[in-house]
């Protein structure tokens, strides 16, 4: 069974708060849940961030795979070090390589289509 750490919402129209939780990656965004191992209330000034970290550590050894709010929520609290911030960032580098490489191909097309045109004079 795969896992997630995800957030869990509740609260009214225009008053969200969420929980956070692991949940099993097939089931609903509120729907259940195998554990609650936070509070999340970004509508608070400052806003409100609790988090079990010995049970957040504990899933993340398991496996389970946060949300990207809930990965910079649990960097925010230091649950998840600083070295892995570093494989974070090295994906926006990852991408423009692609970009180059794609940016290549296509100036070679162009080139080959100029050359096998015939030429008007």
């Amino acid at each position: 069974m795969a896992t997630k750490i995800r957030l869990k919402r509740l609260g009214a129209k225009h008053d969200p708060h969420f929980r956070i939780v692991v949940a099993d990656e097939r089931s609903r965004r509120d729907g259940s849940s195998i554990e609650e191992i936070g509070y999340y209330n970004p509508q608070k000034d400052p806003m409100e961030l609790t988090v079990k970290r010995d049970r957040a550590e504990h899933w993340l050894a398991l496996g389970a795979q946060p949300s990207d709010t809930v990965r910079s929520l649990l960097k925010r609290e230091g649950v998840i070090a600083a070295d892995d911030v570093a494989a974070d960032e090295a994906a926006p580098v990852e991408e423009q390589a692609v970009e180059e490489a794609a940016d290549e191909a296509v100036e070679e097309v162009t080139e080959e289509a100029a050359e096998a045109a015939p030429e008007t004079q």
